[in-house]
């Protein structure tokens, strides 16, 4: 069991081939808390190191990439396929596509238009650094590329795993609650930006979006904010802009 978020680790696959998971991973024993400490610091200053590489490796060939993490059922693949639709012409774009089981999500980036890469994780609850410079090489996007990286959905282990990205985008969907920031502050400080989901559904529910993206800023006062409906296309455009404005200062 990894000692830093708990997941298993086993049965990691890289574009439906076997991945050696890089975690550290052993039981935790009753007394062995300084262990623990000592094994959660060797693995994620392996991480940082081999995602300092792909950082290197990506600003080299000009690619300008992104961490989509969310909360399972927040609309990560919607928007996904949307903003591939709306990009095309504009800017190549290529996909890392993360989950636990199955490549429908990558089935559904690749029917939109973009090449996509799978990476199951198994056992494992998130995307490391290791996993996403291999499942890179296999994706061979061209230079000057936008790559999305979406995240397994959990706004709990990601936070922690630097994967060379530019930017960590954090996305909540109005179908959950306006106290996420504060129950997963770690994901929201880490974020760059935030956009609130399904917008269109606001006449359905009582979702306080005033209230939600306060919080978000109470944890983290530099986040920017984007309200938007994959679905309806509402602000979808603001989205692009961010996207386009970010690569080219990058």
């Amino acid at each position: 069991m990894c000692t830093t978020c708990g997941c298993g680790g086993g049965g990691a696959t890289i574009g439906g081939k076997p991945h050696s998971h890089e975690h550290a991973h052993a039981p935790v024993r009753p007394g062995a808390r300084r262990r623990v400490v000592s094994l959660e610091q060797d693995l994620l200053a392996k991480n940082n190191a081999l995602a300092a590489e792909n950082r290197a490796a990506f600003r080299a060939r000009g690619q300008f990439v992104l961490n989509l993490v969310s909360s399972p059922g927040s609309g990560k693949t919607t928007l996904l396929v949307e903003t591939i639709r709306r990009l095309g012409g504009q800017v190549a774009v290529a996909v890392i596509e993360g989950d636990q089981q199955t490549r429908h999500d990558a089935d559904r980036i690749q029917a939109a238009g973009a090449p996509a890469v799978q990476i199951n994780t198994g056992k494992g609850c998130h995307l490391d650094a290791h996993m996403v410079g291999h499942a890179a090489e296999d994706l061979a996007a061209p230079d000057g590329a936008v790559i999305f990286v979406e995240n397994v959905g959990n706004l709990v282990c990601p936070a922690g795993f630097d994967l060379g990205e530019a930017h960590k985008v954090v996305i909540l969907s109005v179908t959950e609650g306006e106290d996420k920031p504060f129950k997963y502050p770690d994901m929201f400080a880490a974020a760059d930006l935030l956009l609130v989901n399904k917008v269109d559904l606001l006449p359905h529910l009582t979702f306080d979006v005033e209230r939600c993206v306060a919080n978000a800023l109470q944890v983290n006062p530099r986040l920017e904010v984007i309200r938007l409906s994959a679905t309806s296309g509402e602000n979808l455009d603001a989205w692009i802009r961010w996207i386009l404005d970010h690569r080219a200062r990058a």
